[in-house]
């Protein structure tokens, strides 16, 4: 399951319809803290992948990342933001960054990418 998380409802619903379609699962959270409630929803431990607006009230992606991973360790992030320099605030942070707008197939692309298992690499003999 895909969590996209924006304050804008219009941008979250685009987002979900698109992913939807391609056939992910996909909730929507509207704030950090929706987004926290949706975490700690035993519904929702299946989530694979967060998708989350760089600015939201009272909170920076940045920060929002932060307590993410407090709760979610190594759970995959892909931060959207009109901002290109925005990029600057997730150095050292391990994050997919990409600016909007972005293609319905890159998102796609992106989602499958990043909320797929990650397999071991087997060592070869």
């Amino acid at each position: 399951m895909i969590l996209v998380v924006d304050d804008n409802p219009v941008q979250a619903l685009t987002r979900k319809a698109i992913l939807a379609r391609a056939g992910f699962d996909v909730e929507t959270a509207y704030s950090a803290a929706a987004a926290f409630e949706a975490l700690e929803n035993d519904s929702n431990r299946d989530i694979s992948l967060v998708i989350t607006d760089h600015i939201m009230p009272g909170e920076s992606g940045c920060h929002f990342v932060t307590q993410l991973w407090e709760r979610r360790v190594g759970l995959p992030v892909m931060v959207l933001s009109g901002m290109a320099e925005a990029e600057a605030d997730y150095a050292g942070l391990d994050i997919t960054f990409r600016t909007k707008p972005i293609q319905p197939q890159d998102l796609i692309d992106l989602a499958t990418k990043l909320s797929a298992p990650k397999t071991p690499s087997t060592p070869r003999s």
